[in-house]
């Protein structure tokens, strides 16, 4: 029994196959401008969108949104195909499919940040590359004053080219399980499990550098962003993304 598989409210079933021969023909109609000839085609072939689709199981776009995108592409293949190629209509097609596809993922981002927060925030990545060549640490002090712009200027254009975080952005994974940042969020309930859970981190956290600590609390607890520690704590924010990402290692370690 073949398992129904909906996306955009098409039954994938329910899709009709067409043998080489039919493909041949429905082609041939179309180049003469037969609508219905191309509906019928561009239905048949819908299982190549789904295919490719398959590719990106961990994208940050629906299914549904890469879906339409691969059927333009689709739609845009079929247009376009002629037999005198001398290839199968598939091996035209896929890459056009997966051109689509790859558009709407470049495009995909929720936040535009203008081209002169840009601009600051390129000359602020350069500035902080020339400093670090000189000394361990560039802080948001160092870089404003080699540009002569404010340090709030210097840590929001930082903030803007920054990615946003998904809540089911994976951030421990062991032998196949996964622990998510979603899973990080709980709420006010108090139970057993619980209860060893906070003894277990407390224990992990006590074993932590005040630095550790101190930019831990501010970035879990506070809600900072690593660019508004580096501003508190006197470092850059490349220095106090690895601080984070060692002391989350350590903490793992501990508690595993």
């Amino acid at each position: 029994m073949v398992s129904k598989v909906e996306i955009c409210g098409i039954d994938t079933t329910r899709l009709k196959r067409i043998t080489k021969e039919e493909s041949e023909i429905l082609l041939n109609k179309i180049k003469q401008g037969d609508i219905l000839a191309k509906e019928q085609f561009i239905t048949a072939n819908i299982r190549l969108v789904l295919s490719i689709v398959k590719r990106f199981p961990s994208s940050k776009v629906s299914k549904d949104d890469l879906f339409q995108a691969g059927c333009i592409g689709l739609i845009k293949a079929t247009e376009n195909f002629d037999t005198q190629y001398g290839v199968m209509f598939s091996t035209y097609a896929v890459p056009m499919i997966l051109g689509e596809i790859k558009r709407l993922l470049r495009t995909a981002n929720s936040l535009r940040v203008s081209r002169s927060i840009r601009d600051t925030a390129y000359q602020v990545l350069k500035a902080r590359n020339e400093i670090e060549k000189k000394e361990d640490v560039a802080s948001i002090s160092d870089i404003s004053k080699m540009l002569g712009i404010a340090e709030q200027e210097v840590a929001y254009a930082l903030d803007a080219i920054s990615d946003p975080v998904s809540l089911y952005e994976p951030v421990y994974s062991k032998e196949g399980e996964e622990l998510y940042l979603m899973d990080q969020i709980s709420d006010e309930k108090q139970n057993d499990e619980l209860w060893a859970e906070n003894v277990a981190l407390k224990n992990a956290v006590s074993r932590l550098g005040e630095r550790e600590k101190k930019i831990l609390h501010m970035r879990y607890y506070e809600g900072r962003t690593q660019t508004e520690i580096s501003l508190s704590v006197g470092l850059s924010q490349a220095q106090v993304s690895r601080l984070e990402k060692t002391a989350l290692n350590t903490l793992k370690n501990k508690i595993s």
